[in-house]
């Protein structure tokens, strides 16, 4: 019956109308001097130009996406100053045409199998994640329970799966994940779907990992803005929640209430960075709000996928000082770092996330480390695939492999500490 419902969904997925992105190209442009990267940051205040990563570093570029409307006139100002630039994609709409088609075809493959609701060699759909979540639960009830946490405001059900060792052992220490925060970032969702099937499906190998430690993971926080990007838009990155006729969605990683709205965010309710008309606006912030807080004491590790960059990033968000514990952050980040470099050859950047990227107040992860006292607090930003956001199915499997080396090191050197 479920693989029924999902077939269904993806039919009728198939006949949505999706935001075309004809003409819109992506750049990639070189900074030689502060001067040049200062002018960056200044253009990516404009609600205009669409920034995918934009590092402090001046050895990696910077990634924007710009609507045909504006190219002549970004272009032109990026010449005016003698800034070197590259174009990554001519024509954005053609190749999301063709990734929708072979990411649809590899769901089909899929649902007619006779295999679990998810793989790993497509993105799946909402519907799809919670049935796999439930599948877990009824194949492995010892060491698996499923929870509704909350709906989200289109009223979907948002599951966490926790996952034991199943020594019946209450008040252990907990490692919280979860992913999806950001619509557009499919490939965070698939990485935390990975974490649960290893856990779970890959237990053996993995058992020294829930010796002493329960997982929560959490692994669709905005199944609405998620839905929007397979059905409509694909590069929506909020919430749904209409703020105005015009405007919807909220930037849920700048809605959290530590330092909210400082900096880094924006008031605009259209923009990409909206704050929120308050703190915790959005019942999807609510909801992870109250999860974290209500691991008080037990939470140990609290980790967040996102896309895109290779990034292991930690307290603060909203400002350059670090916090006192930052060296026993930036010994478990680095431990995930090395465990990728020496696997993969795939190098990440550690720090603050302020020192590596940019101020932004109002994340997740701030709030996690200085209001829910979780000590290890980190955001690990998966590589690009595709022109960012959108690798191929057939780099997801790669992707969430070595997602995995980094996480498990991570894990286990919370668990030798904590």
């Amino acid at each position: 019956m479920l693989k029924l419902f999902a077939l269904v969904l993806l039919l009728s997925g198939v006949a949505l109308a999706a935001d075309h992105y004809d003409g819109y190209k992506i750049y990639d442009i070189n900074t030689r001097n502060a001067f040049e990267k200062q002018l960056l940051l200044r253009l990516s205040g404009n609600e205009e130009y669409d920034f995918f990563d934009l590092p402090r570093s001046l050895d990696a570029p910077s990634r924007v996406m710009v609507k045909p409307g504006d190219q002549e006139g970004f272009e032109h100002l990026l010449a005016k100053y003698n800034v070197d630039f590259s174009v990554v994609s001519e024509n954005l709409g053609v190749s999301l045409r063709q990734e929708r088609e072979e990411n649809q075809n590899q769901r089909l493959m899929n649902l007619r199998s006779a295999g679990r609701s998810i793989s790993f060699t497509a993105f799946h759909r909402h519907a799809e994640i919670n049935a796999y979540l439930d599948e877990l639960a009824a194949a492995y009830p010892s060491r698996v329970s499923v929870q509704v946490a909350g709906k989200s405001y289109e009223k979907r059900d948002i599951k966490t799966i926790t996952i034991t060792n199943g020594d019946g052992k209450t008040g252990k220490n907990v490692i919280f994940l979860d992913a999806g925060i950001h619509a557009r970032e499919w490939i965070a969702h698939a990485g935390a779907l990975y974490v649960i099937h290893q856990l779970v499906e890959n237990y053996a190998a993995n058992a020294n990992l829930l010796k002493n430690f329960d997982w929560v993971i959490l692994p669709v926080v905005n199944p609405d803005g998620y839905e929007y990007s397979h059905t409509s838009t694909r590069m929506w990155r909020k919430t749904r929640k209409p703020i105005t006729s015009a405007c919807y969605g909220t930037d849920a990683n700048r809605n959290f209430d530590f330092h909210w709205g400082e900096v880094g965010a924006s008031s605009n309710s259209c923009s990409d960075t909206f704050k929120g008309e308050t703190a915790f606006s959005e019942p999807e912030t609510q909801l992870l709000r109250d999860l974290l807080l209500g691991l008080s004491g037990r939470g140990k590790f609290y980790l967040t996928l996102h896309s895109y960059g290779n990034y292991l990033l930690y307290p603060w968000g909203y400002t350059a000082a670090l916090p006192s514990t930052w060296r026993d952050i930036d010994e478990v980040a680095q431990a995930g770092a090395a465990a990728i470099k020496s696997a993969t050859g795939t190098k990440y950047s550690v720090g603050s996330s302020t020192n590596v990227l940019y101020a932004a107040a109002g994340g997740s992860d701030d709030y996690a480390f200085g209001v829910a006292k979780f000590p290890v607090s980190i955001t690990m930003e998966l590589p690009a695939g595709g022109t960012g956001f959108n690798p191929s199915t057939s780099q997801i499997k790669s992707f969430v492999d070595e997602t995995w080396v980094g996480i498990k090191a991570m894990a286990q050197k919370v668990t030798e500490k904590y």
